[in-house]
Formats: structure tokens, C-alpha cells, sequence
């Protein structure tokens, strides 16, 4: 698979990696002999990157995680967690006794001494202007706690604010082909920093996968069925924030779009490797057989301009009304 350099990490990575949110909660249920399965298939694919987060199941995506790379003690992957979101969302709570304290727990979950990167998860929009903040994460890093920090955000302005701190190693965001705003001021930004991209939701929630339709339905302790609203979190986490018809409608235009031999789910994971500034997409999967098809979407050609004006056309006629001026 070909290898990116994730910012200012300075590591390389697989462009295809693995998100571990589906191995802990809000996705159904996956047991953990099947998350383990999954973990070594995405490994064996090539992918070099995992992407999780102390409240995936209070802890149960990172112990999995923690458990895989202990049965490969030669593994060579990259595993970027993130903290904050196990307490309430108040600017107050980002100082460095709980940095420290969260951090501890991450890597005993892990069963690591140093992180390799730890990602503030989507926290209040005044921590990203914080000195203090980022002066704590700095602490972290000369204690050996942790080897980088990144940012997941929501906003493109929060994006911008995270890029211009000279610490920030990567900067995670929600991109794909319902959610192109990051391409026009993000990318450019963060390849002009030396930061890296972290491309996340590249599915949007699974729509992109071209299998769903409108007799679809989600089991109840999964985030696209109690969080169509916004009710448990960010509205733009589920669905890319697109509303599920405009959603399907835009998909059923895409579809033309993928080659023979591919899926729908390829196409989309490719036009984000495509995009310039982007270090690694974490499409998420919850067996072997989704892990091995999402790191083949590294195999595909890049698209044509043909294809990326397409997909700029039904992001303008459908999706733009919705999502540009939010996110």
C-alpha cells in the first residue's frame, strides 16, 4: 500500500488505515473474537494506521486494540487515540492534571509507556484557542507520556485554528464526497504547515457505501438511528450531517462512477486519497471482509477529471445546500 507521512508525526503510514469506533460502540454490536479478526485483516491488507478513542465503549476499542498489537510484537502500526469526551464538554476540563490522567488510562488500555499520537476529540471551540491547552500538550510530550498531539475537529475554522499552532501534529476532519468543504481552505493550509490529514467518516456513515435504500433500517444502539438528530452528539458525526433521502438521492447519482471490478465504497475511499494534503482515510469496518475491501481502494487508479467534476455537480446540486455553510 503506498505510504504518506502523517505531519508532523513524521511517521509513515499506510494511505488506507483502520477506524476502531465500530470495534467498541454505537455501530451494533461486534464481539470481540470478530473485532480481533477484523484488527488482523486490516493488518495484513496493509493498513499501518488505527484510529480510536478512550470512549469507544468507555475503553473497550482501545483494550482491543492494546490486545491485537500484543500478539504482534513486530506489528509496525500507528495508533492515534483521543480523549475529552468522558466528561462534560466545558473548556475547564482540558488542563493537564486531566490530560495526564487521561492519558494514563489510554495507555494502560493500550498497554503502551508512550502514545504515538493523542487527538483532543472534537472539544469546545475555545480550547483550540487555549495557550494553556496546547502548552499542557506540550508537557505530555517532554514527559514521554506521549510522542505527538493532533486535533479532531467539526468546524473548518477550528481546522484553521489547530493548523496555525506550531505543535499540532495532525488535524482529523470529517471529508468525502458529501463533505467537500475542507478541500478549499484545510488541505492547502495543512500541507503548507506540514500537518497531516486525518480523513474521517469517509463513508459517511456507511451511505457512501451504495447499499443502503430507503426500507434500511439501523439497530437501536447505533448512532445512525439515535443520532439522526443530533441527540447524542454532533449531527454531522452520522450521515456526514446529510439528511438520509438527499443522502441516498446522491448516491444513486455517484453510482455511474464506479469501474467494473470496484464498489461503491472504493470509489468514494479513493477520490479521498486522491485529494492533495490528505495523509490517511479511517474508513471503519466491522469484520474481516469490509477491513480487506477498504484497503484495496488503495489498488484503484485515481479518478478522472471527469469523475471529480461529477462528484463536485452532486455535491453543488444536492448536498451543499445542507452541509457548506455548517461545516
Amino acid at each position: 500500500m503506498e505510504q504518506r507521512v502523517l505531519g508532523r508525526t513524521g511517521r509513515r503510514v499506510g494511505v488506507v488505515g483502520l477506524g476502531a469506533w465500530q470495534l467498541g460502540a454505537d455501530w451494533g454490536e461486534v464481539s470481540e473474537q470478530e473485532a480481533l479478526a477484523t484488527l488482523s485483516a486490516a493488518a495484513d491488507a496493509g493498513m499501518t494506521f488505527v484510529d480510536t478513542a478512550d470512549v469507544y465503549g468507555d475503553g473497550v476499542s482501545e483494550r482491543l486494540v492494546g490486545r491485537f498489537l500484543r500478539s504482534r510484537p513486530d506489528h509496525g502500526i500507528t495508533v492515534a487515540t483521543k480523549m475529552g469526551r468522558r466528561m462534560a464538554q466545558e473548556p475547564g476540563n482540558y488542563t493537564l492534571a486531566n490530560f495526564r490522567s487521561w492519558t494514563d488510562r489510554s495507555r494502560a488500555n493500550l498497554g503502551v509507556d508512550v502514545l504515538d499520537l493523542v487527538q483532543l476529540h472534537c472539544p469546545p471551540t475555545a480550547v483550540y484557542s487555549s495557550d494553556e491547552v496546547f502548552d499542557a500538550l506540550d508537557t505530555l510530550v517532554a514527559e514521554q507520556r506521549i510522542a505527538a498531539y493532533g486535533v479532531s475537529v467539526e468546524t473548518r475554522a477550528e481546522a484553521l485554528t489547530a493548523i496555525a499552532r506550531p505543535g499540532v501534529a495532525s488535524v482529523q476532519i470529517i471529508l468525502n464526497m458529501l463533505r467537500l468543504g475542507p478541500l478549499e481552505e484545510v488541505l492547502p493550509a495543512a500541507r503548507e504547515a506540514g500537518v497531516g490529514v486525518i480523513a474521517r467518516v469517509p463513508l459517511a456513515s456507511g451511505l457512501l457505501s451504495g447499499k443502503y435504500d430507503e426500507n434500511t433500517t439501523f439497530a437501536t444502539n447505533d448512532h445512525r438511528t439515535f443520532n439522526r438528530g443530533g441527540e447524542a452528539f454532533d449531527i454531522g458525526e452520522t450521515f456526514s450531517g446529510v439528511d438520509f433521502a438527499t443522502g441516498l438521492a446522491a448516491v444513486r447519482r455517484l453510482a455511474p462512477l464506479v469501474p467494473d471490478g470496484a464498489t461503491m465504497a472504493q470509489v468514494a475511499l479513493r477520490w479521498i486519497v486522491d485529494q492533495p494534503g490528505v495523509s490517511v482515510v479511517i474508513p471503519g469496518a466491522r469484520n474481516p471482509e469490509q477491513a480487506r475491501s477498504n484497503a484495496a481502494a488503495a489498488d484503484l487508479a485515481p479518478l478522472t477529471a471527469q469523475a471529480l467534476r461529477a462528484v463536485r455537480e452532486v455535491y453543488d446540486e444536492l448536498v451543499a445546500p445542507q452541509v457548506a455553510g455548517r461545516w
